[in-house]
Formats: C-alpha cells, sequence, structure tokens
C-alpha cells in the first residue's frame, strides 16, 4: 500500500497541477468518444496503450474481455454498455484482446477451474470462441492465440445483441472494432468482424 500512496502523493504534487485546467473542465463534463473493452489483466492499460487523457475514454474491463450476450435483468456489464451508448453517444466500441491471456490459455488448455467456481462460470461466455477455434481452418496455429483473436470475434456478436448497441448500429451512430494487443512488443491487430481476418493496426 506504501507505493499507491506515494504514487498518489506524486499525482497531487506533480501531475494534477499540471493538468488543472483539464481537471476542472472534466469535473462538469463527462463525454468520452469511445467505449474500451478490455480484459481486466494489470498488463493491459487502455488509456496507456491508445494514449488518451481522462475523460477520453469509457472503460469496461472484464476476466477474459468477455461480454455477455444481452438479457433481461440486473447486469453490470450490460448497464454500462447502456449508459456509454444510449447516454454518452459514444462512436466507437472497441473489443480489445491480449496475448497470454490468462482466460483465454485456461479455456485453450482445458485448466481444472472446479476450485474457482465463479471463474469457471463467467468463462461460459466464451463457449462459441471455444467452438469456432477448435474448427478454425487456421490448423497448427497457436491454439491461446488463435482463440484471442476468435473470442474478440465472438464478443463482438455478444455486444450487437445489446438492444441499445444495435439500434445505433441501424441508426449507422456507432462503430465497432476488434483488437489484439500484443503485450511483448507493443502492437496492436485490427479483426475483421466479417472475415476475422487481422491487420495490423499499429506496430
Amino acid at each position: 500500500m506504501q507505493d499507491l500512496t506515494e504514487g498518489l502523493a506524486r499525482f497531487q504534487r506533480d501531475v494534477f497541477p499540471a493538468k488543472a485546467p483539464l481537471f476542472e473542465h472534466l469535473a462538469t463534463t463527462h463525454r468520452p468518444g469511445t467505449l474500451f473493452i478490455s480484459c481486466s489483466d494489470a498488463r493491459v492499460l487502455p488509456e496507456l496503450i491508445t494514449q488518451r487523457e481522462p475523460g477520453e475514454l469509457f472503460v469496461i474491463r472484464t476476466a477474459g474481455n468477455l461480454v455477455p450476450a444481452y438479457a433481461p435483468g440486473a447486469d453490470g456489464v450490460a448497464a454500462s454498455i447502456e449508459y456509454a451508448v444510449a447516454v454518452l453517444g459514444v462512436r466507437d466500441v472497441i473489443v480489445c484482446g491480449h496475448s497470454a491471456c490468462g482466460a483465454m490459455t485456461a479455456l485453450a488448455d482445458g485448466h481444472d477451474l472446479t476450485g474457482a467456481p465463479a471463474v469457471a462460470a463467467w468463462l461460459r461466455h466464451a463457449e462459441a470462441a471455444l467452438a469456432r477455434t477448435a474448427t478454425d481452418a487456421a490448423a497448427g496455429t497457436d491454439r491461446v492465440a488463435a482463440l484471442v483473436r476468435d473470442n474478440v470475434l465472438a464478443q463482438l456478436a455478444n455486444l450487437a445483441t445489446h438492444p441499445s448497441v444495435a439500434r445505433a448500429l441501424a441508426r449507422h451512430t456507432v462503430d465497432l472494432h476488434g483488437w489484439v494487443y500484443d503485450i511483448g512488443t507493443g502492437r496492436v491487430e485490427r479483426l475483421d468482424p466479417v472475415t476475422g481476418r487481422a491487420a495490423v493496426l499499429a506496430a
């Protein structure tokens, strides 16, 4: 905890004063342009990767960057998506997977999750991706890497089942994007949601 309090002190002493006008503006304004859905992995920092300032990204982080398909009832992920799209009016939604994802590794390698029942239940939201990877034509490729990509595509499909997103897509007021971030190189690939093909977005 000491390192966190020291970091807070540095923020208040050095960072905040340098950006005081921005924070004063943000105190009364919340207009992010992008909803960024990423994994909870501590190595994946959306604002750092995209070099965005505070207030520019609305971020949802879940284990495995999973987005449950829409279902009626209380759901923190669904509520956050609805708020970002219907209330804040974000124009872009990014689902970002990453290399060496622990959630995807557990699925790809068939890890025993009996000691982590909540994790096992949550990862069921990746079953479509797992099925796709199992029958993927790109046989012989790294199974975890393939599942990471297939999972991003599956979560984009789940995202489109949310009424707020479906309405925005029909009105052409939002665009969906699939990214895969490589932790070791900093490279980001963009996935075509139709073909599944990857293209380097930044290297």
